[in-house]
């Protein structure tokens, strides 16, 4: 893990909020000049810790209406099974994230997709496809209640 001091964290805050933020604003907010935040930044990206930039879109306005929590059992625990099912997930574009989980279900995924009836496409003709999948169970999200895009540092 990285040791993060306080102008770095604002630095981080600054971008997570606002990736197109410029450096003499950030240097601003953070009270140093410009050059040492160029620098910073520069080094968050060579660590890692600034992964990636983004634009985060609203789903709803580009007609993305349904998101599913999906839990997934798999047939057996092989290591075979494991790899191939991770693999098939990340060329699934419907989902957006998913995790290999402890307790009743093996992964959960979260799915976004236009509706019901692409929902009931993907969990037949993709996901329940897959060999190693034993059991899957959707939850459908009603409202939602908090998402966040960025972390507390």
């Amino acid at each position: 893990m990285y040791k993060l001091d306080s102008k770095d964290k604002g630095i981080l805050q600054i971008l997570q909020q606002n990736a197109k933020a410029n450096i003499k604003e950030i240097a601003l907010k953070v009270g140093l000049s410009a050059t040492p935040v160029y620098e910073r930044i520069k080094r968050l990206e060579k660590k890692g810790i600034i992964s990636h930039y983004s634009a985060i879109l609203d789903k709803e306005k580009i007609g993305l209406e349904l998101t599913v929590f999906c839990q997934v059992s798999l047939r057996t625990h092989v290591k075979n099974h494991i790899k191939g099912f991770e693999n098939a997930i990340l060329a699934l574009d419907e989902v957006l994230e998913s995790y290999h989980i402890a307790g009743d279900f093996d992964y959960l995924l979260k799915i976004v997709v236009h509706d019901s009836k692409i929902y009931h496409r993907f969990l037949v003709e993709k996901l329940s496809n897959l060999d190693m999948v034993s059991k899957v169970q959707s939850n459908f999200v009603m409202h939602k209640t908090k998402e966040k895009d960025y972390y507390k540092l």
